[in-house]
């Protein structure tokens, strides 16, 4: 059997200082997240992260730029993730959207106000805390070959 990291892709979206957030029950506890999910077969990671945006947040988004790439070892489930994180910004919302089956509610929070919450992984505030550092890199760094 091959080794193979989960892929996922993760949005940072900031407007009036705080972030855009989702609620979502894993493993049957309430965890705090950005909107995020795994790249699936033949879709870009560009195509991927506005599609995990609009299913979980119904708020379309345009990816300006990536913050990072980070791989995280789950501690208990012995799982590593490969998380490409975006920057960007949302635009129109679908009030009548239905949400991932997982997904409670999407909500804005501002940094401090997620340091005492049930975050799903550290990476949360890591990219959080990188994008408020001014870490950024081109889209052009991904490339579908």
């Amino acid at each position: 059997m091959v080794w193979k990291p989960h892929s996922t892709v993760a949005a940072v979206i900031e407007r009036d200082n705080k972030f855009l957030m989702v609620k979502e029950l894993i493993d049957r506890q309430p965890v705090f997240n950005q909107p995020a999910g795994h790249l699936e077969d033949s879709e870009s990671m560009l195509q991927a992260i506005v599609r995990e945006v609009k299913e979980e947040t119904a708020w379309d988004f345009t990816p300006r730029g990536i913050i990072g790439i980070y791989r995280w070892r789950h501690p208990a489930k012995l799982h590593t993730y490969m998380r490409t994180s975006f920057f960007g910004e949302v635009g129109n919302y679908d009030s009548l959207q239905k949400l991932d089956s997982v997904i409670l509610s999407a909500d804005w929070y501002n940094r401090s106000e997620l340091e005492n919450m049930n975050l799903r992984s550290p990476m949360v505030l890591r990219n959080i805390d990188d994008y408020l550092s001014g870490k950024n890199y081109p889209l052009e760094l991904l490339q579908d070959v």
